[in-house]
């Protein structure tokens, strides 16, 4: 008898917890359910842009299941995309407030998530707090060593920062030179370096063209056939020249005048097709060779005529082709 008891008394037991559990897994799964729902109308607004009704929804979500990344992640998002830098209010400084405390929380959930650790680089930055998002955007770099893009984005950061504190055109370069090591064979990081030089401040025209050519050299190594890469060279020789007219001495402006002229018609005998090579003869005929050469401007005039004449015809047959590709991506 006491046998019996006892057997029911644990058949009783077991069925209370059995009821329990599924009750709380349901309870679970709703709250599960409702984040989801949540989240999935939240990102709908965010991607019209609806900010502070995404928000609503993420916190929604946030609540019925507090381990939901990208909910935080989101809303950080959401609070940083309403954040307006510069502005010095106590909402607008709540705001960024909002979205570092949700994206730290993302951050929290998955320490290794690059998307989380960019968004807050960008996000101090927006702050102008250089050595918080200097700290995230090495982050990245560290997690992913052979991603050629980050070293990219860690100079582009530098370079927003070089004219307060010139150190950083160096740290810059540096990056630049550190995607170049990564992968030697691939242009882009060459093109990526050239281009540096060119964009530096009139303050630094003296070696800036030089140095960029130099990049441009070593790209020319791994692609000598391409249009591009002659194109580069020069407009690179035709913005050395033009900026620096007035200190050159002649002979080294006509060596310069005929090295950027080597290159455009080179370029435009790999691809006649392209239409910037032509529009930039003209342009070195009118501005430079007619000046250079007083005594043949007359004829270097009526030449800048007809490259200016081509660079209208190829536009013309590149804006077409473009329209009929355009055209036959429709066709089933």
């Amino acid at each position: 008898m006491f046998r019996k008891r006892s057997s029911s008394l644990l058949v009783w037991t077991l069925t209370l917890v059995v009821v329990f559990a599924f009750v709380s897994c349901q309870k679970l799964s709703v709250k599960k359910l409702s984040a989801n729902y949540a989240f999935s109308k939240a990102n709908q607004l965010f991607k019209d842009g609806k900010y502070t009704k995404a928000i609503v929804e993420y916190e929604k979500a946030i609540k019925n299941n507090p381990d939901l990344k990208d909910a935080y992640r989101f809303l950080g998002e959401s609070y940083k995309n309403l954040y307006l830098p510069g502005k010095d209010t106590p909402e607008n400084q709540q705001k960024a407030s909002n979205a570092l405390e949700a994206l730290k929380k993302a951050l929290e959930i998955d320490p290794n998530s690059k998307d989380v650790i960019y968004s807050l680089g960008d996000m101090y930055d927006k702050l102008r707090n250089f050595d918080e998002a200097e700290k995230m955007y090495l982050r990245i770099v560290d997690l992913e060593p052979g991603n050629m893009n980050n070293y990219y984005v860690v100079a582009e950061f530098y370079k927003r920062y070089a004219a307060e504190k010139k150190e950083l055109k160096l740290k810059a370069e540096n990056m630049y030179l550190r995607r170049i090591e990564t992968d030697p064979e691939n242009v882009q990081g060459y093109a990526y370096m050239a281009d540096y030089f060119d964009k530096l401040p009139p303050t630094e025209y003296k070696d800036k063209f030089d140095n960029a050519l130099a990049y441009v050299k070593k790209r020319e190594v791994l692609e000598p056939n391409s249009a591009t890469v002659y194109y580069t060279i020069g407009v690179n020789r035709y913005g050395k020249v033009w900026t620096l007219q007035n200190f050159l001495p002649q002979q080294e402006k006509e060596a310069i005048a005929a090295e950027a002229e080597q290159n455009l018609l080179k370029a435009i005998d790999l691809d006649p097709s392209w239409p910037e090579p032509y529009v930039w003869m003209r342009i070195l005929y009118l501005n430079i060779q007619a000046k250079i050469y007083p005594e043949k401007e007359s004829r270097y005039m009526e030449m800048a005529s007809q490259y200016g004449l081509k660079y209208d015809e190829a536009k013309k047959r590149q804006v077409e082709r473009l329209k009929l590709e355009k055209e036959l991506k429709k066709i089933p």
